[in-house]
């Protein structure tokens, strides 16, 4: 995970991403506020948020009960430094503001890695959270002998550790940087809806060589994916119980993004995400929908629209093989119907999310579903 300066002039070219985990801890006496006032702070907060959908995306997650020292997770992705100090200054303006601390907070960048190959680095220059329920977040120092290695030997090390990472698909790593912006040297965060599975990724990756270069990677925080609503709802309070008790969905979540605006049942939800002459016949291609990644495919008949990641193992559809209305994940050959997104073979056994599709004057426009009724695929014109 450490940089070299193999890739130094590489980095100035192509978008680089500012990346912020704010790591909130409530002051237990706004739990005894009146229901009234918690609400009024509750919503001022969930507005000053959304006040930055246009320069921040920002997904929100519940740390209640996972740690004694904080409560919420705020991840943020941007351009600019000046937008996530903005943000926090205006959190802090809210009702719910001065009953706020921050225990833990990173800054970090996105930057190429010298460890991978010019392409896969090249993709690490921005980040693509998934809909995965869970996210692990740690601060990580190397020791500084292991900058004094030869780039060669490091790079051995380094190969063999992310030949570990790659035994277990279901765990998306998202590497940052923050050499002189903060503390540490880099956080790394781990998407997945498997737990044991990133359990089982962390206790192999201590015996890969590179752990004996580790000087620090704590504290270790586990973060439940939330929108932001039901996130503040889980922060207790009378009032809250109910909603909070009953968990989330289990179906298909609505990712966390303040980008993703008005509520996707509402009127007007139709959004253009590309033109049809970007998607030739036989092909697909990834667009993102109010903040989800979603796959394209046009079979030269119809164009189809679901979620891009397998319901099994976060596994790219959009790489997958598509035959006869159906995609097959790359990753362990689960099949799914493209009109509908259930599952009709492999280990996976929960659906995807679907997508109404249609073209108006060349433009692909794309909307949730119906309740109830199966996304209609749209002809290409």
């Amino acid at each position: 995970m450490a940089e070299g300066s193999a890739n130094r002039s590489s980095d100035r070219r192509g978008r680089r991403q500012v990346v912020k985990f704010s790591f909130y801890r409530v002051d237990p006496a706004w739990r005894a506020l009146p229901p009234d006032e918690r609400e009024r702070g509750k919503r001022a907060f969930r507005e000053a948020v959304e006040a930055y959908a246009d320069r921040l995306h920002v997904r929100s997650y519940s740390v209640v009960g996972m740690r004694g020292d904080v409560d919420f997770l705020l991840w943020q992705i941007g351009d600019r430094l000046d937008d996530i100090q903005a943000l926090a200054a205006d959190l802090l303006r809210t009702p719910l503001g001065p009953y706020l601390t921050m225990p833990h907070s990173y800054l970090a960048m996105t930057r190429r890695s010298a460890y991978l190959s010019p392409e896969e680095s090249g993709r690490r220059l921005e980040l693509h959270p998934t809909d995965s329920r869970y996210l692990f977040v740690y601060p990580f120092v190397k020791t500084r002998q292991w900058y004094a290695l030869p780039l060669k030997e490091r790079q051995a090390m380094m190969d063999e550790h992310i030949a570990v990472g790659r035994r277990y698909p279901s765990v998306k790593l998202n590497t940052t940087y923050s050499f002189g912006l903060d503390d540490q040297e880099f956080v790394v965060s781990f998407e997945t809806d498997e737990p044991a599975d990133f359990l089982d990724l962390v206790m192999e990756l201590r015996e890969a060589r590179t752990s004996l270069y580790t000087l620090r990677d704590t504290p270790i925080f586990t973060c439940l994916a939330m929108p932001l609503r039901e996130m503040l709802d889980s922060l207790g309070g009378v009032g809250e119980a109910a909603s909070v008790a009953q968990g989330p969905s289990r179906g298909p979540r609505e990712p966390v993004s303040v980008a993703q605006g008005p509520s996707p049942e509402a009127a007007g939800a139709w959004t253009r995400v590309g033109e049809v002459s970007e998607i030739e016949s036989g092909s697909s291609r990834i667009v993102y929908y109010r903040g989800q990644q979603v796959a394209l495919f046009n079979t030269g008949e119809k164009l189809y629209a679901i979620g891009n990641r397998c319901a099994h193992a976060n596994g790219p559809l959009a790489d997958g093989l598509v035959r006869e209305g159906t995609v097959t994940c790359p990753y362990h050959e689960s099949r799914f119907d493209l009109a509908t997104g259930q599952p009709l073979s492999g280990p996976a056994a929960r659906p995807v999310p679907v997508f109404r599709v249609r073209v108006e004057d060349g433009a692909i426009m794309l909307a949730p579903p119906e309740a109830g009724v199966p996304a209609s695929p749209e002809r290409p014109h």
